[in-house]
């Protein structure tokens, strides 16, 4: 599964940096597949919907990180466990339970966003 940042973010900005995908945004940022990927060209994201790795996106949260889930994979394929999690200083970055994902589909990811 997709790790979600609760409303209880209190943004430190201390997971942005520590996420190898760059799936991280402070809140009211847009973001785009391209950022911090090697990924060129068109994207699927979640729900079959086809992109522009360059193309830019609302944010998912305007007041506080977010984590956009079509980028992250929990750090599989980089680290033991979640690094925005291992990090965050009130515990708010935690498993999504909207998106349960098994660490096959996670390494799939992986292997789309770092070509």
């Amino acid at each position: 599964m997709a790790i979600m940042i609760t409303d209880e973010c209190i943004n430190c900005g201390a997971c942005e940096p520590e996420c190898p995908n760059n799936a991280i945004y402070e809140g009211g940022i847009e973001w785009a597949i391209s950022d911090g990927t090697t990924v060129q060209g068109e994207y699927i994201l979640e729900g079959g919907k086809t992109t522009d790795v360059d193309d830019k996106h609302d944010p998912v949260s305007d007041d506080y990180y977010y984590i956009v889930p079509d980028k992250c994979t929990e750090c599989v394929g980089f680290h033991e466990e979640p690094q925005c999690a291992a990090v965050c200083p009130v515990d708010c970055c935690v498993p999504d339970p909207e998106r349960r994902e098994s660490e096959d589909v996670l390494t799939a990811r992986k292997e789309r966003l770092h070509l």
